[in-house]
């Protein structure tokens, strides 16, 4: 399975728009700190808009907000309104007919995997990934502080 940029792109914008909070994120502020394409973004933005996870708020302190809490939105439904199906292959597609079905030594294998990525991606929260990104950044701030020797009294 191939998940595309836009996907990954749409997911990074989300996070940073909930890190923020209720604050409405310029999508500025979001291309500069993920390093996307401010262009590419805007179409992101419309069509994360589109689908409900975020809404535009106008203004001197404008740009976006989630529309809905982070922890109801998951990752399935994010990648799903970027990409449409994320099946690993056509058979296992809902409205798919397969007529190799009962010759195909592979099918069950290829629904192991759709169930895997389902449960996985939709197990798996916008809040859950807001906290993850918010502990690498923790990690990287400790990486980069000195080393103070305590002082001894």
């Amino acid at each position: 399975m191939w998940v595309s940029t836009k996907a990954q792109y749409g997911l990074r914008a989300l996070i940073e728009i909930g890190r923020r909070g209720g604050d409405a994120v310029p999508l500025k502020d979001v291309s500069e700190r993920q390093g996307i394409s401010q262009h590419y973004l805007e179409q992101i933005a419309s069509n994360l808009r589109r689908a409900g996870f975020i809404r535009s708020v106008r203004g001197a302190h404008g740009g976006y907000r989630l529309a809905r809490p982070a922890s109801a939105i998951n990752a399935y439904e994010v990648v799903t309104a970027m990409e449409g199906s994320i099946a690993p292959v056509s058979c296992v597609e809902e409205d798919h007919v397969c007529d190799k079905g009962n010759v195909c030594g592979t099918l069950d294998l290829w629904h192991r995997v759709d169930a895997a990525l389902r449960d996985v991606l939709g197990s798996t929260t916008l809040a859950d990934l807001i906290a993850d990104s918010e502990r690498q950044d923790h990690a990287r701030l400790m990486q980069l502080e000195p080393n103070v020797p305590a002082l001894s009294i």
